[in-house]
């Protein structure tokens, strides 16, 4: 009785772990499976679908974080930062949501933590692509981000 819930407490430990570092992959990850899924359904083979998703997805990555980095519109950068937080909060509502049928929460308590989940999830996407782009004065790239401030340059 005791070792299962032991196991149970760290494998959810291990799901939370998994959704929080995979969160800020959801939108390449969502672009991946659709142009994977495009090219297989127009019969250029499992080869080709498998070769296409990878490079969609990496390049939706990369692109991402490339604009992010380069763009100095605050309006520009969180709208791409909500473009790639909201397939993650989307995820997060879901797995949370799930998790929470699981454990036999209420259906009010179920939603409300499913919400909950979606907006740590987001926010934790969003902030995480902030972060991978880096500082650029010493200040984390995500906290200029957020409030719009630019770097104070000296000269």
């Amino acid at each position: 009785m005791f070792l299962s819930a032991f196991l149970s407490i760290i494998g959810l430990g291990f799901l939370c772990w998994l959704l929080f570092s995979l969160a800020v992959y959801a939108m390449p990850i969502f672009v991946a499976v659709t142009v994977g899924m495009h090219v297989h359904d127009s019969e250029a083979g499992l080869a080709a679908a498998f070769v296409s998703a990878f490079l969609a997805g990496g390049a939706t990555l990369v692109v991402g974080q490339i604009a992010f980095a380069t763009i100095k519109s605050s309006l520009v950068k969180l709208a791409i930062g909500a473009l790639y937080s909201a397939p993650a909060a989307v995820s997060g509502y879901h797995a949370i949501k799930g998790l929470s049928e699981i454990g036999g929460a209420g259906e009010t308590w179920t939603l409300v933590f499913a919400w909950t989940g979606a907006v740590i999830v987001g926010g934790t996407a969003w902030v995480r692509i902030a972060s991978l782009v880096g500082p650029d004065d010493g200040a984390p790239a995500a906290h200029h981000a957020m409030t719009g401030e630019r770097p104070a340059h000296d000269g």
